[in-house]
């Protein structure tokens, strides 16, 4: 984890809560471990050198949560008081247990908020790549490009990830995708 003075906060938070954190376990990827011995301050904050917002929590002096907001994240209320996101840079789901449905539904809503924030930043930093790259450039950035890659195929799973759902809940996806290229292969070695 990135010690304390490493984090932007020259920011202001834009909007605190307190919560219990958890985050799933690494090896089961279905049980929840806490990070936090007790509620601990969750904050949203915006970080204007990178245009991104973010989702941070300290226990002492120690990021128990530093997680970029993209636009394909969902948080989800899996109970009255428990919601939940992954983040795939991460490589994890975060949890948070709230006092009171209200904290919880606040949270969330600030989570859409932010979410549709971000989406829009990347709409403008995308539009402002397009004006100033290359065609060539283009195809070397972005993710759309390399679709077959294990990690974005895990990476959209793991968004939409509940404490059940593995890494790799669709096994499935990998080998569908990846057949079509090889039995192309083996076809023209046939003829």
């Amino acid at each position: 984890f990135h010690e304390f003075s490493s984090l932007p906060f020259r920011e202001q938070p834009i909007f605190s809560t307190r919560a219990h954190v958890f985050q799933i376990d690494p090896n089961t990827k279905k049980n929840w471990v806490p990070t936090s011995k007790h509620a601990v301050t969750v904050s949203y904050f915006y970080d204007s050198t990178r245009n991104v917002y973010r989702i941070i929590s300290l226990d002492g002096s120690k990021a128990i949560i530093n997680s970029t907001i993209t636009p394909n994240m969902t948080f989800t209320k899996t109970s009255q008081k428990f919601g939940q996101w992954a983040d795939s840079r991460a490589n994890t789901v975060y949890g948070l247990g709230f006092s009171s449905e209200h904290h919880l539904s606040k949270f969330a809503e600030k989570f859409l908020e932010f979410k549709e924030a971000a989406r829009l930043a990347k709409e403008k930093s995308q539009e402002k790549m397009e004006l100033t790259s290359t065609p060539s450039q283009e195809s070397a950035g972005g993710d759309i490009q390399s679709p077959l890659t294990p990690e974005s195929i895990n990476g959209t799973d793991d968004e939409r990830a509940t404490p059940e759902v593995t890494q790799n809940s669709e096994p499935r996806a990998e080998p569908t995708q990846n057949a079509l290229p090889f039995t192309h292969r083996y076809r023209f070695h046939s003829h």
